[in-house]
């Protein structure tokens, strides 16, 4: 496998610039209106998601002891999770929660394998448990927002309607005292400004309250209806077995290949050769002995193949002394001169050897081939229980692994192994990519 550097113009955005504070611009921003609207709609959805839960499973459980009761509280468990897909999707839309669904109810064998595999599924009761739970919440986050959203513009624009109540109600504006004989009101300059500070004051506020709520609601989505930690980690392991198959189905491609186009075709040549060679033995010595002489020449080139490959595979160097002598072995064959450093206090489990030692080995051919550098280096240290590998070179830049280069499967092979790539690439260079490792001494 050749991993190949991508080069490209990479257009990056530049961030707006705001000529208004955050505190300021925050009552005006898409943000604060998406998240207000998702306060508003809390309320009337948990109603539902409340009323549902609260109606199903107590008419469930009480059912129990009959056979109803199991298929009933499966089909209340079943509601729950139809009406969290809205709530995931509402998140999505209005907070910009990025949600993954949950695993669905995998069951074989009948309405009855169904049934139990809804009820022993962590994910219905966590949906259950956000149905009730959310309910009070929603209702608070719904009365807190609303009022102090609505105070807060009312006593802000007051000034523009305080000439309301002199001409409809007879009074000289907001009462906030009444009785004999003192009735006080904001009728003046100052208690009207005074009033209208106060609206500001709380309108300032209210986005950054508003904030607040949305984010406790993005702890109750995620938290119990995403996907839970140990699923997450399930899919992330089933991904990168995957993704370690099809690198070993790659490589055994390519090592077929290369036995078959390589010293394969050279031993089939060379067997040809020698009965030529076996026919002239009696007839002409001297041409016999010529041919014997390719023939000899020939097998050296096919051991020579041969070790190659068998050194791509896994080199003798790498077990025998480690990954400081084989990754010296690399660098010398490289066409950059490398420095290598090596400063580990043991060695790791050959498996996380044999991944340092390919990804070194990559990225040095990387450096030979595209990188146009004229010094490189080669960093392999311990961090606590990581294992770090450092490349560099100062060549022309422009290495991206999201490019969908060879740089993305190495990434993704040390995914695999809970494993991370680094690349810092700038157009010009100089080149760093970084490679992390688990120890697993």
């Amino acid at each position: 496998m050749e991993t190949e550097y991508g080069y490209g113009g990479a257009h990056s955005r530049e961030p707006r610039r705001h000529f208004l504070p955050p505190v300021l611009r925050a009552p005006f921003e898409g943000r604060t209106f998406r998240e207000f609207g998702y306060l508003l709609l809390s309320l009337p959805i948990s109603i539902v998601l409340f009323c549902w839960a609260v109606t199903m499973v107590s008419m469930s459980a009480g059912l129990l002891i009959t056979f109803v009761g199991i298929p009933l509280m499966a089909v209340s468990l079943l509601g729950c999770r139809a009406l969290g897909v809205v709530e995931r999707a509402r998140a999505r839309a209005l907070l910009g929660v990025e949600i993954a669904e949950p695993r669905s109810v995998r069951a074989r064998g009948g309405v009855m394998a169904w049934v139990g595999g809804v009820l022993k599924s962590g994910v219905s009761w966590r949906h259950l448990l956000y149905s009730v739970v959310h309910f009070p919440w929603a209702l608070f986050a719904f009365v807190t927002s609303v009022t102090t959203w609505t105070v807060g513009w009312t006593l802000l624009s007051y000034p523009l309607w305080q000439w309301v109540f002199p001409t409809y109600t007879n009074q000289n504006g907001i009462q906030i005292y009444g009785g004999e004989p003192h009735n006080v009101y904001l009728d003046t300059p100052a208690t009207v400004a005074l009033t209208a500070l106060v609206g500001l004051v709380i309108t300032l506020i209210v986005p950054w309250l508003i904030r607040a709520l949305a984010a406790m609601d993005k702890v109750l989505v995620v938290g119990l209806l995403g996907p839970s930690r140990l699923e997450e980690r399930v899919s992330e392991l089933e991904s990168d077995r995957g993704v370690v198959v099809d690198a070993t189905a790659a490589d055994l491609r390519r090592i077929e290949r290369d036995l078959h186009d390589g010293a394969q075709a050279r031993l089939v040549a060379l067997a040809m050769d020698l009965g030529l060679a076996k026919e002239k033995l009696t007839e002409d010595p001297q041409a016999a002995a010529v041919m014997v002489d390719e023939a000899h020449g020939e097998v050296k080139v096919a051991l020579q193949e041969l070790r190659d490959l068998a050194r791509g595979i896994h080199p003798a160097v790498l077990t025998d002394r480690g990954l400081d002598a084989a990754l010296s072995s690399v660098a010398s064959r490289c066409t950059v001169p490398v420095q290598v450093e090596v400063d580990l206090p043991a060695r790791p489990v050959p498996a996380i050897e044999g991944i340092a030692y390919y990804t070194v080995s990559e990225l040095l051919q990387n450096i030979s081939k595209h990188s146009g550098a004229s010094r490189a280096t080669v960093d392999v240290w311990r961090a606590g229980d990581r294992l770090m590998l450092q490349v560099g070179d100062n060549g022309r830049g422009g290495a991206d692994a999201s490019a969908g280069s060879g740089l993305a499967g190495l990434a993704e092979r040390l995914d695999a192994v809970d494993g991370i790539l680094a690349v810092d690439s700038p157009r010009g260079g100089p080149t760093t990519i970084t490679a992390e490792l688990p120890w697993r001494a």
